[in-house]
């Protein structure tokens, strides 16, 4: 009997966490007045079957849009890279596509393409990513046209050599929007900035 408890316990413990997305209503006051003015004014917030919230999220009313990119493996070629999607909040410690751990707090969220490098083989079948940066340093809702730059704000998020980076795409116009879970361990946000419909890997870390 107690041999039976005992594995009864470690296969709860084993057992992975579920999430569900819910309303997370306002974006958070800590944000610039000037991003704050191109957010939705609901967004989502991603809460485990324990009732912890892991993350919340607000993206912008309008997609930025400019002329299309002609880089490869793009699903959003109207995007410029650099060009300022929305916000998150870590309420405890967070995490990003890499497993790299982030601090509690609130993030900028900034579209970008990872490099064509042997680096990056295999970390996605597409090279659209969230880079996220401190909000308290990123201020400014206009694009950061240079990679460098973008890439400099975001280490401060990781506070690592590497850019704090979601994975994240342009979605099927027929699919459903809400929280789904993709193979073993991802987490998807299916939602829409503006009018173009986008999926995001919240929850997850990257093989490799």
């Amino acid at each position: 009997m107690t041999r039976l408890i005992c594995c009864l316990v470690l296969a709860a413990t084993a057992a992975p966490a579920q999430y569900k997305a819910q309303p997370a209503g306002d974006p958070p006051t800590e944000v610039a007045p000037a991003v704050l003015a191109t957010l939705n004014k609901n967004g989502t917030k991603i809460v485990a079957d324990n009732g912890t919230t892991f993350v919340e999220i607000w993206l912008r009313s309008t997609a930025p849009k400019g002329p299309n990119s002609s880089e490869p493996n793009v699903t959003l070629p109207m995007i410029p890279s650099g060009a300022l999607l929305g916000v998150l909040r870590f309420p405890g410690r967070g995490s990003d596509r890499r497993g790299q751990q982030i601090a509690a707090g609130v993030y900028t969220l900034r579209y970008g393409n990872y490099p064509i490098n042997g680096d990056h083989q295999g970390a996605a079948p597409q090279r659209d990513f969230l880079v996220l940066s401190p909000a308290a340093i990123d201020k400014s809702p206009d694009t950061v046209a240079s990679f460098d730059a973008l890439m400099n704000l975001s280490r401060k998020a990781s506070r690592t050599q590497h850019p704090a980076v979601l994975s994240f795409w342009k979605a099927d116009p027929s699919s459903k929007p809400g929280l789904e879970k993709q193979g073993e361990n991802d987490w998807v946000l299916t939602t829409k900035i503006g009018d173009i419909p986008v999926s995001i890997i919240l929850i997850g870390r990257a093989e490799g």
